[in-house]
């Protein structure tokens, strides 16, 4: 499981339907549950958000075994889901998680 920060002015994103809705415009389709939201797309045999306090916890399980066009396109998608709940790009992201680890 991953943890990824959200900006203070993101955190509406938080509540189950709007992690929803975003989930469906970017993986197409998304089910909610009834403590996380479970989308499908590509390499991405299923994808687990939910809220976390401040943050979204993510539940990854990929296929590895798919197409390298596949998978670039799976990891983009993937990558714009997060930027839009968290308010975080890729490389903000990374650079807040590596700050977390060494602390």
């Amino acid at each position: 499981m991953q943890s990824y920060p959200v900006r203070a002015t993101h955190r509406r994103n938080l509540e189950l339907a709007a992690i929803a809705g975003i989930a469906r415009s970017h993986f197409d389709s998304a089910e909610v549950g009834p403590a996380d939201v479970i989308a499908r797309y590509g390499a991405i045999e299923e994808l687990r958000a939910r809220p976390d306090g401040r943050a979204l916890a993510i539940d990854l399980r990929m296929n590895p075994k798919v197409e390298e066009a596949v998978a670039r396109e799976t990891i983009a998608r993937y990558n714009r889901f997060l930027e839009e709940i968290t308010g975080y790009n890729s490389k903000e992201r990374a650079r807040r998680l590596r700050k977390s680890a060494g602390e």
